[in-house]
């Protein structure tokens, strides 16, 4: 996106570092055609990126703060792709009240490390019952693995998410795996990316 931001559009430095790599680890997971639902599209920079991507898809953010949505709807007006739905409201962490009730993939970048635990509970809820059979629901974002030593880095940013709100920090990955395994989601692939974190792709069984 070479645009500058349009009025109301908010710009987040990381995702210009992030969005090229990102988008080729989330490619080949995608289907050709159908609706994906991005969860906790934020600025809503990739929302565009991603949409301009596929445009086979149907592309859905959505977010709970009111901010993004306004940011997302800016991008959005100014990217006018036919493809990029309009915001919608959605709190991750109350999946039967999503306004969504299916979709053929979903997206969920850098949230479940700055939100409540709910929040990714509440997710593999949605995801479970979303998505199709061999549906892929796509994270991205740090993580804690076993036997994996944890760069400084992604320490102290652990530690800055938890000063900020006890309830935020990494997530083991474990954790979320066998939380994903609870509501019918297996891990698939794990794909190390820049900067220190990690893109995981689970498909519905």
């Amino acid at each position: 996106m070479s645009n500058p931001p349009p009025p109301g559009a908010r710009v987040s430095p990381s995702t210009a570092r992030n969005r090229d790599p990102i988008l080729r680890a989330l490619r080949p997971f995608l289907p050709q055609e159908g609706l994906i639902l991005e969860i906790a599209a934020g600025a809503g920079e990739h929302a565009v990126q991603f949409a301009a991507a596929f445009p086979g898809l149907r592309w859905q953010p959505t977010d709970d703060d009111p901010e993004a949505l306004a940011s997302i709807a800016a991008w959005r007006d100014q990217a006018a792709l036919p493809n990029l739905l309009a915001p919608l409201k959605l709190d991750a962490s109350h999946p039967d009240n999503w306004p969504v009730d299916r979709a053929d993939g979903m997206v969920n970048i850098n949230m479940i490390h700055i939100s409540p635990w709910s929040a990714a509970q509440g997710l593999m809820v949605g995801a479970g019952r979303l998505l199709p059979v061999g549906g892929a629901l796509f994270l991205y974002g740090p993580y804690i693995e076993r036997d994996v030593p944890t760069a400084p880095s992604n320490l102290d940013f652990d530690q800055s998410l938890k000063s900020r709100n006890p309830g935020w920090g990494l997530r083991h990955l474990d954790d979320v795996t066998a939380l994903a395994q609870k509501h019918g989601l297996t891990l698939v692939e794990r794909i190390a990316m820049p900067a220190n974190n990690l893109s995981l792709v689970f498909r519905k069984r």
